[in-house]
């Protein structure tokens, strides 16, 4: 009988051992997934501010003149000339958001 409560009390300390080193793991996981969350919404932030379209949208209403002028100087300051691929590339662009919109007044006239 002794021996087996002597086995379990051996059990039940390598059992809170375990439990021991396993709440260390955890407080560890812990901490590294708060620090990475951190570190992930601060990049978050950083890359909003240079990606958030709403904000270059904003400027560019306020100085579309300024814009549009910066681009034309630049254009004949370095005697800029697009390649015929470029031309074909920027004409199908064009064509295919005047496609899109086009699509989307025809569902706003069939709607109303």
């Amino acid at each position: 009988m002794e021996e087996k409560v002597k086995e379990l009390e051996d059990k039940n300390k390598e059992l809170q051992e375990v439990i021991k080193e396993s709440d260390k793991e955890i407080s560890r996981l812990k901490a590294e997934n708060e620090s990475i969350s951190e570190t992930l919404y601060e990049t978050k932030l950083h890359l909003k501010k240079y990606t958030s379209p709403e904000n270059y949208k904003n400027y560019y209403d306020k100085n579309k003149e300024k814009c549009l002028r910066r681009a034309k100087e630049y254009k004949e300051r370095t005697n800029y000339k697009p390649s015929k691929e470029k031309t074909k590339e920027y004409n199908r662009n064009a064509y295919l958001l005047r496609k899109v919109l086009e699509h989307a007044l025809n569902e706003e006239e069939q709607e109303g």
